[in-house]
């Protein structure tokens, strides 16, 4: 648990470092600014003490004074110290919030208290699940053998045959198990259904799934959601 939490961290402060240098770098941009600014007040002390002292001429001081206040505005409208200051705490203030928030989301919706698990593991479980799942279907095959095809009771074998072959990404056999339903009791959004898994398996919108599309738009009331999907099918799109 420990060595997750240091990883996480060591992943938040690798995230946030171009922004942390970035911050610096301009911290340290606003300091230059200041030592400048400074500098030319000091000459500017230094400026009078000489006048005062006879070791320069007032038309000589005057010049250069003039001098040191162009240099001094120029370096004051570098930049805004008001504007980078409250800018600059925003972003410090992102900084902190980011990781803060990314760690109150992953208690909210996250399990830190259960153990990590391996990438050979989940994908070891992934496996069983799909195996689970073609037994699953071998057996709803074999009940569906002993039933009457014509009846209700096999329109709903082949409609749970067609989703689970779908969960697989086994297209064309859930195309096949809801064409098989569809001839029990014709059904306009277990049609769409089964027209977009025949345009998904053969990568195109067939004359079957035309017809099954046709139907559906034909026989479906007006406020059907899969109504517009169905027209850019027949459109082309």
């Amino acid at each position: 648990m420990i060595s997750l939490w240091v990883g996480v961290t060591a992943l938040v402060a690798i995230a946030l470092l171009p922004l942390v240098l970035s911050l610096q770098r301009a911290a340290g941009a606003r300091s230059r600014r200041e030592a400048a600014l400074a500098l030319h007040r000091a000459q500017l002390v230094e400026l009078g003490r000489e006048l005062e002292e006879g070791r320069l001429a007032p038309a000589e001081h005057a010049t250069a004074v003039l001098e040191v206040q162009r240099r001094m505005l120029a370096a004051a409208e570098l930049s805004d110290p008001t504007a980078q200051s409250t800018s600059g705490s925003a972003l410090w203030a992102a900084v902190a919030l980011v990781p803060i928030g990314g760690l109150l989301l992953y208690l909210v919706g996250g399990s830190p208290g259960l153990p990590a698990m391996p990438l050979k593991e989940r994908m070891a479980a992934a496996e069983q699940r799909v195996r689970q799942e073609d037994a699953l279907v071998a057996q709803l095959r074999q009940v569906l053998r002993g039933l009457d095809p014509h009846s209700d009771k096999a329109r709903e074998g082949y409609i749970l045959l067609g989703n689970a072959e779908a969960r697989l990404g086994h297209m064309h056999g859930a195309a096949a198990a809801w064409q098989t339903a569809l001839e029990v009791r014709f059904d306009a959004t277990l049609a769409v259904e089964t027209a977009e898994a025949i345009t998904e398996a053969n990568g195109r919108v067939t004359d079957d799934a035309t017809a099954l599309f046709r139907r559906a738009l034909a026989e479906a009331p007006a406020t059907a959601p899969w109504r517009p999907m169905a027209e850019r099918r027949l459109g082309g799109g």
